[in-house]
């Protein structure tokens, strides 16, 4: 295993151990953030996330939210927003998340650390954009 992989698999398991129910994104992102990850870029449905770290660059492959050929559905920003908010509140788990930024036409989702940002986006060009907050972790 390279470095870079060990280094990002040490940090999400840190994020999980002290990440709360409740808001915890930005407890998962800051704790990425300490460990040198600047970037990370979601493809859905593969469900493949592209993680651009100070050590290199590393994929994971998740489980394919599907299989065969479907369409895609129209991107729905209010749709979307109910789900980050369902998600923000811990009322899903993260498959739940993942499905239902599918639902709402989400194609990608792109995490930039530094700018503390997630932009969601469509396959027509559609994007929304939203902040999250800075979190103390110890």
């Amino acid at each position: 295993m390279s470095k870079a992989i060990d280094n990002l698999q040490a940090a999400q398991q840190r994020a999980v151990a002290g990440r709360p129910k409740v808001g915890g994104f930005p407890y998962l992102a800051e704790t990425l953030k300490r460990a040198g990850v600047k970037h990370n870029l979601w493809f859905l449905p593969a469900c493949e996330s592209l993680y651009l770290t100070e050590d290199g660059p590393v994929v994971t492959q998740g489980a394919p939210l599907l299989s065969g050929t479907v369409d895609v559905p129209p991107f729905d920003r209010h749709a979307l927003v109910a789900g980050l908010r369902t998600d923000q509140a811990g009322q899903s788990t993260f498959p739940e998340f993942l499905a239902a930024c599918w639902r709402a036409g989400v194609v990608r989702y792109d995490v930039d650390f530094a700018a503390r940002s997630v932009a969601y986006y469509g396959c027509q060009g559609e994007v929304y954009t939203e902040s999250y907050p800075a979190v103390d972790i110890e």
